[in-house]
């Protein structure tokens, strides 16, 4: 009884599996492999991976919601890029864009500028200004701290403002540079090549001799001389025999064989605060400088040309009142850095009288040639007027 009820299950479940197969709902060969077991076994398989459909749907959806966020763009850039877009539609809608649409579209398409910072550096002060030596008064009202006119024929001192300070004397320094090759006899045809050695890492100033140039002695003083050039100045120490170290030796003792007790020299350029001296001191140079015919011709040329080779550069005097016809002038020497501030020394004919003259820490660009010109026009007054030259004393 039982052993038929089975085979009549067989029959049943055969019949069903033939019908699943027509209907391409079971491959054939899962036919013969199936038994009733296996059938049921995959009728319950079926059955989870139904269950478990939704749940991987979801899981799928909200990946895709995560991905779209990630990606999206921030509305504030999106509104951007559809407002310049908005503006190039006009520009192309119309017959011909306007003047402030193209002046806007310009603007949309303008990259952002980084903002720049501007700082502000206090001036440096002179050394002069720190020791309250501007706030003095003259009776000529002159913008140097310092002043100083002697006639040169009788020594006597015609005009004095604190003669007496010591300062830097930035590129006065020169005057004794030349004074010191001068005195040495020394081959003023030799050539000097300008090295790395001479090019300024104290106050980074330029200059046009460029490494490698090559002048001859002689030339390399008259620049110097006469556009105070400090890589020409420097090269002229260094070259000395006995190297950079014996010339400024000989520069300080020089110094102290004219009497200029109160000055002091550590280079042959001037760039360092460290070169100093005083009106007196600096006046006594002038008087002994004077008598050296090169001196003279080199510091007072209104320009000179030099041949590079691939090049001629022209300097000019870097004072300017040598080209001025009003003016006499037979030695002068200037000076500028910040510590000293403007400087001037001169030997000049004035009114018929051998005068020098001493002008130290001036302010501005002109004032040593302004307190020049009032010292001239001063002597010229007081001469015509036949009347002794008072002593003004600041």
């Amino acid at each position: 009884m039982i052993q038929g009820v089975v085979r009549i299950r067989k029959l049943v479940l055969a019949a069903a599996a033939a019908a699943w197969v027509s209907m391409g709902l079971l491959p054939s060969a899962a036919v013969a492999a199936s038994s009733p077991a296996k059938v049921a076994k995959t009728q319950k398989a079926q059955k989870a991976a139904s269950a478990k459909a939704p749940a991987k749907r979801a899981a799928a959806s909200t990946k895709s919601v995560s991905r779209k966020v990630a990606t999206a763009k921030p509305k504030k850039a999106v509104a951007s890029k559809q407002a310049a877009s908005r503006v190039k539609v006009k520009m192309v809608a119309g017959k011909k864009p306007t003047a402030r649409q193209l002046a806007a579209q310009r603007k949309a398409d303008r990259p952002a500028k980084a903002a720049v910072v501007r700082v502000a550096v206090p001036a440096r002060l002179s050394m002069g200004e720190q020791l309250g030596l501007r706030a003095s008064d003259d009776q000529l009202d002159l913008n140097s701290s310092v002043a100083l006119v002697i006639d040169q024929e009788t020594n006597e001192v015609l005009f004095s403002k604190n003669d007496a300070a010591v300062l830097p004397i930035a590129s006065l320094t020169k005057l004794m540079t030349g004074l010191v090759i001068a005195d040495a006899n020394l081959d003023m045809s030799e050539p000097i090549t300008i090295t790395q050695d001479d090019v300024d890492t104290h106050k980074g100033s330029r200059s046009r001799l460029a490494v490698g140039s090559t002048l001859s002695r002689g030339e390399m003083m008259h620049l110097a001389l006469m556009s105070s050039e400090n890589r020409a100045a420097n090269a002229l120490g260094r070259t000395y025999p006995g190297g950079l170290s014996e010339f400024v030796r000989l520069m300080n003792i020089k110094a102290l064989q004219l009497g200029m007790g109160d000055t002091r020299y550590v280079e042959p350029t001037g760039l360092s605060s460290l070169n100093q001296s005083s009106a007196r001191d600096l006046a006594t140079l002038v008087s002994v400088a004077y008598e050296r015919p090169i001196l003279r011709s080199l510091s007072t040329s209104p320009g000179h040309e030099v041949d590079l080779g691939r090049r001629t550069l022209h300097y000019n005097n870097s004072n300017r009142l040598i080209k001025n016809p009003d003016w006499d002038i037979g030695l002068q020497k200037t000076g500028y850095i910040s510590e000293a501030g403007r400087c001037l020394v001169m030997q000049a004919k004035v009114a018929g009288r051998q005068l020098i003259m001493v002008f130290l820490d001036s302010a501005g660009k002109v004032s040593r040639m302004q307190d020049a010109e009032r010292v001239r026009r001063w002597v010229e007054v007081q001469t015509e007027t036949s009347r002794p030259l008072v002593r003004p004393q600041g």
